[in-house]
């Protein structure tokens, strides 16, 4: 489990094939502090540790989790948001990210507003259900507000510092992004879906 506070960035520095998937080679900070077994969010997308040392981490990508994130694109050279597994004595901000991606989208437009900024990011229909007004939203693992949403795209701004120390300063229009709502919106949906009420989106 994960918050949405993005802890640090990483930089991919090897992707290397494997009979499974790939294998990713992160150079970070927080490397050291990492051990064989843990989990960490890589853009959002909950990984485990294969193994660790001072300068780099190494997490397996399986053959699914390409597929659906934008890790199966990932390319020696790019940045990374970094999260560890939230502690059960540490506060509690953000909100409960999973690290489980619902889904990719492109980046529709970016734009300055002040010292923030707005981004409003073209969604699959399937994420229709799951995205409210004020909901949350992990975007690339930023744990962020849905300031509005329509049929097709949704927006949120992103103040300084999370633009400043996160990978969104990096980010240009057309740029794909993991998506994950909200974990409580999608029980909500399925239970009523499930009662017949709704109706699963295609």
């Amino acid at each position: 489990m994960f918050t949405g506070l993005v802890e640090a960035l990483g930089e991919i520095t090897e992707v290397k094939p494997t009979p499974a998937g790939m294998r990713l080679r992160l150079s970070t900070g927080l490397a050291a502090e990492l051990t064989p077994g843990e989990s960490l969010a890589v853009n959002g997308v909950c990984l485990t540790v294969i193994s660790a040392d001072d300068h780099a981490v190494y997490a397996d990508v399986s053959p699914e989790t390409a597929r659906i994130t934008t890790l199966g694109t990932a390319r020696r050279g790019a940045h990374v948001n970094l999260e560890r597994s939230m502690r059960a004595d540490a506060r509690f901000g953000g909100h409960f990210v999973q690290g489980h991606v619902d889904g990719t989208a492109a980046i529709d437009e970016l734009r300055a507003d002040g010292d923030s900024y707005w981004l409003t990011i073209k969604y699959p229909a399937a994420l229709a259900p799951l995205l409210v007004r004020k909901g949350s939203i992990a975007v690339d693992g930023i744990s962020l507000t849905i300031a509005g949403v329509d049929e097709a795209r949704f927006d949120v701004q992103v103040i300084p510092y999370t633009w400043t120390h996160t990978t969104l300063h990096r980010a240009k229009v057309g740029d794909f992004v993991n998506l994950e709502c909200d974990v409580l919106g999608k029980y909500v949906a399925r239970a009523i879906e499930a009662s017949g009420i709704l109706k699963k989106a295609p």
